[in-house]
């Protein structure tokens, strides 16, 4: 397995920006994330995860890996959305793999140029794709392309980690701004640590979102 690539360079770059990350960091430590650096296997498993949780997200992975390796292009060229489904993935996703595959095998899609691209170009080509939005975009980028200085407004665990390091109730788009750029040129390792802040890897930090009576995640 390979794992997102940083060094003491980014951390101690990180830590010296901003002290209140910097205690963040000296207590969790390094955060080794797993990385898909094919972009096809990449895009499935991200079409595959969306509005599922992480263990189902997990289990239909590992049967879509048992069942159709390697994930390819030419090898899923010949797949019906029908087989695909059978995984545990809905018939939308299905077709959403399908035309992906279509596109790249009719040379629609170049995969390899991605890399050549500025992160903004990258996101504006996957965005045609279907079942591609914003959100997946970025997380190709930093989990399949490795790119350094990604992270996304509109990932909620991301702002979730945010609101319990510097302990705000909300995190406007100018706030997130001001902290993307204290952050800048490593932003990516910075979402790291929001990321395992929010899942519970500093115990006494609390989120300070507001309590909603409709239970809307804010």
């Amino acid at each position: 397995m390979e794992y997102f690539e940083y060094s003491d360079i980014e951390i101690e770059y990180l830590k010296s920006r901003n002290p209140v990350l910097k205690q963040v960091i000296e207590q969790i430590g390094i955060i080794k994330r797993a990385v898909i650096p094919d972009l096809f296997a990449a895009l499935v498993n991200s079409i595959v995860g969306q509005q599922i949780s992480t263990k189902a997200h997990q289990t239909i992975w590992q049967r879509i890996n048992n069942s159709f390796s390697p994930i390819t292009p030419a090898n899923f060229k010949s797949l019906s959305a029908e087989e695909l489904q059978k995984c545990g993935i809905t018939m939308k996703k299905a077709h959403y793999i399908k035309e992906i595959t279509r596109r790249i095998i009719s040379d629609q899609l170049d995969l390899e140029r991605l890399a050549d691209l500025s992160n903004e170009e990258v996101i504006e080509q996957l965005c045609e794709l279907p079942g591609i939005g914003r959100w997946t975009a970025e997380m190709i980028l930093t989990f399949s392309l490795q790119r350094k200085d990604i992270i996304s407004y509109s990932d909620l665990a991301i702002l979730r980690g945010m609101r319990m390091v510097y302990h705000h109730r909300r995190i406007t788009p100018q706030l997130f701004t001001k902290y993307k750029r204290r952050y800048g040129p490593y932003a990516t390792i910075a979402s790291l640590y929001l990321w395992a802040v929010a899942a519970g890897a500093i115990p006494e930090l609390k989120d300070y979102a507001p309590k909603s009576k409709n239970n809307v995640r804010i």
